[in-house]
């Protein structure tokens, strides 16, 4: 008993030696120094960013962004997969996400109120961090279908994207430019390659893709079906420019998928939020560190090639975290 006693004085003597206190090494009164502080509120951060599906355009995207965090900043990351803008938004708004790509169309309305939000109490706190491209409204069929317009959807079966997804409040809005609503045709709630697979079947005639171009599923399609993209156009897109203001004027280019022609449409840009319960000096180092890297971005997809600091602000709705505003105003993106 007494050699375990002397044992138990020795060890407590060398651990207090070694700095085995209550008070960490590096630290003044048990309080970290401004250095670990700044590093431990990045390497404490656990970033996850919140895209869509795996086979649409803001999964590699997202993808993207997640490495660059890890290899640049240290910063655990993960890429999750979702049902796209409204999932993301709530996912910010409830914590569950750091970053998360959605259409403005979306974050103007949980911003708001209305829409896709109606009803609900109006999500002040969403911020950005930069506008990042414009999504294409790509109302897809094939050329033995017979469908020359979106005026020849009534009585069809479309697929309109995940339920509430930002496709799907597309669908509503462009459906509503023709004169035409959900009682005029089939929904059906389809991600886009469960809606390409039913247009090969034959179980569905069209289906909404809105995003980047080009689309893999759309490429998939025109592999086998000869894929057409139902052009927006005329009184129908002035009306949805009028009416919903985050919608542009944009065009395919010829020879995406195949077509000789360019194909004329209605575009709305995408969005990298970032979550207002991180820091400013996180924020900042975030974005700094985006930009820094922006080639890894615009390498993922065709689409994010689009992605630049002279469009940073873009179609952006809702105000700019206070972190990422600092950096985009030291390059002069923002004034």
């Amino acid at each position: 008993m007494k050699k375990f006693l002397s044992l138990l004085v020795m060890s407590s003597l060398l651990l207090a030696a070694c700095g085995g206190s209550e008070e960490p090494a590096g630290t003044e009164g048990g309080e970290p120094t401004a250095e670990q502080s700044e590093a431990g509120g990045l390497e404490d951060l656990f970033v996850t960013v919140a895209t869509g599906g795996t086979s649409g355009v803001y999964y590699p995207i997202g993808g993207a962004i997640a490495n660059i965090l890890e290899t640049e900043l240290g910063v655990d990351s993960s890429v999750q997969a979702t049902g796209a803008s409204v999932e993301n938004i709530n996912l910010l708004n409830t914590e569950r996400a750091e970053l998360a790509i959605t259409m403005a169309d979306a974050v103007l309305q949980a911003y708001e109120g209305n829409g896709a939000f109606e009803g609900e109490e109006p999500i002040e706190s969403l911020r950005g961090l930069m506008a990042m491209y414009p999504n294409f409204v790509q109302v897809v069929t094939t050329e033995d279908s017979g469908i020359e317009s979106i005026a020849d959807l009534a009585g069809k079966s479309v697929g309109v994207g995940a339920a509430n997804s930002g496709v799907e409040l597309n669908a509503r809005m462009v459906l509503e430019a023709y004169g035409l609503s959900y009682d005029d045709i089939e929904e059906d709630y389809l991600s886009y390659s469960e809606a390409i697979d039913q247009i090969k079947n034959g179980m569905i005639d069209a289906a909404f893709v809105t995003s980047g171009v080009p689309n893999a599923t759309v490429i998939d399609l025109d592999t086998t079906h000869s894929a057409k993209v139902l052009p927006i156009e005329g009184e129908a897109l002035d009306y949805l420019i009028d009416t919903y203001p985050f919608f542009t004027s944009e065009v395919i280019p010829a020879d995406v998928y195949g077509n000789e022609e360019e194909i004329q449409t209605a575009a709305i840009t995408n969005l990298l939020l970032i979550s207002n319960d991180l820091s400013e000096d996180a924020a900042y180092e975030i974005t700094k560190t985006l930009f820094e890297n922006l080639e890894a971005i615009q390498g993922s997809h065709n689409a994010a090639q689009d992605i630049s600091l002279e469009t940073v602000d873009v179609g952006m709705p809702v105000p700019f975290h206070p972190g990422a505003e600092r950096y985009l105003k030291e390059v002069g993106a923002l004034e």
